[in-house]
């Protein structure tokens, strides 16, 4: 599954290497990669944490914020590549399926942006819309379509050009988790496999089965709001319950994992129902592990809380652990390698975005 929207611009050279850049509201994630016979070698990688400016409803001042902080994370990276590969989630995105009967292939993009219309829950005639077929026979022609609006796509693309780069191609973050984990783990016949992925802003489940058939769906059940709820319930700020998540609990461990349970109860349900919805619709193969990652995957106990909700058995996934690392070894290199190694399952997107072809 490789879809993804090129920009309408065309290139003046011919990209060889590109960056995976994963800009969210509470950091930044980059990632550089080379293939060799079939497996990936980490080049470069950076994270830094978008502060907070105390004027969340100033927007320019947010957008220089996130800018300035992607710039951060290059210099970690030292990458040299000025070409980037950008992600979007959340409800201004739609990934589903169609089904049509068989129809001349000249006429299977209009069909396509006719259903894109019926399905997706924002106006697609100011939308970019893809789509990828699947299967087709004689009867029927089968496929996925994926759609973002135009504003969206607008502002990752602003963000990334004010740090001096080139998005060259804009994915979903939900196929990029697909396409990281399909890239490096193998397939277990007759079995589904989801990822979730929690992050600061938005949460992705991805699930694929073992014909190569996705399923992708956003929930607003995020991390921060975990840590919001957790901050109120003990009356304390939201740094604190940030090295609570740490590791650095001030309260007993008991009272701490009872305080995050609470807390994750949406998001919990949020992927329950998500799940049920999966196995009614898609008449699957059975679901019977789901890689947990994203920033609050790395959180104490939290793999905990899921495997006891969830009914179906979660492990913490980092996709570096089946690559090798290539960053130098000086100090910058070494600080790169020891990032992936411990924060690795936060920036899972960031592989698959860097994962992509041109």
């Amino acid at each position: 599954m490789d879809l993804g929207w090129k920009q309408s611009f065309k290139l003046q050279r011919e990209v060889k290497s590109v960056l995976g850049l994963d800009v969210g509201l509470s950091s930044i994630k980059a990632v550089s990669l080379r293939k060799d016979n079939g497996r990936y070698t980490v080049t470069a990688c950076g994270m830094a944490q978008i502060p907070a400016n105390g004027d969340d409803e100033n927007r320019r001042k947010k957008l220089a914020n996130i800018s300035r902080t992607v710039r951060e994370c290059l210099d970690m990276s030292g990458v040299k590549s000025t070409f980037a590969v950008c992600g979007v989630s959340g409800p201004e995105v739609a990934v589903r399926d169609f089904g049509f009967p068989a129809i001349p292939q000249e006429e299977v993009d209009g069909a396509v942006l006719l259903e894109a219309s019926q399905v997706c829950p924002f106006n697609t005639e100011d939308s970019a819309v893809d789509y990828q077929v699947i299967s087709k026979s004689n009867d029927n022609i089968r496929g996925i379509l994926v759609a973002a609006t135009n504003a969206l796509i607008k502002s990752k693309v602003y963000l990334v050009s004010e740090a001096s780069l080139n998005c060259v191609l804009m994915d979903v973050d939900g196929l990029a988790l697909l396409n990281c984990f399909r890239q490096i783990e193998p397939p277990v016949s007759g079995q589904a496999t989801a990822i979730l992925n929690v992050g600061g802003s938005y949460t992705n489940l991805a699930i694929v089965s073992d014909d190569g058939w996705p399923f992708v769906r956003d929930m607003i059940s995020v991390g921060d709001d975990i840590v919001k709820k957790m901050a109120a319930e003990k009356n304390l700020p939201v740094a604190t319950v940030r090295q609570m998540l740490s590791g650095n609990a001030e309260i007993g461990r008991s009272d701490y994992l009872e305080s995050l349970e609470r807390a994750s109860k949406k998001l919990v349900a949020d992927v329950v129902e998500t799940l049920r919805y999966y196995d009614t619709q898609k008449k699957a193969e059975p679901l019977e592990k789901m890689f947990v990652c994203g920033d609050l995957a790395l959180a104490d106990g939290f793999i905990d809380v899921l495997n006891k909700q969830l009914p179906v058995e979660t492990v913490l996934w980092n996709p570096f652990d089946k690559m090798e690392f290539d960053t130098g070894r000086n100090h910058k290199g070494m600080l790169q390698k020891n990032l992936l190694k411990k924060s690795g399952p936060a920036m899972a997107i960031a592989a698959g975005l860097a994962m992509r072809t041109i």
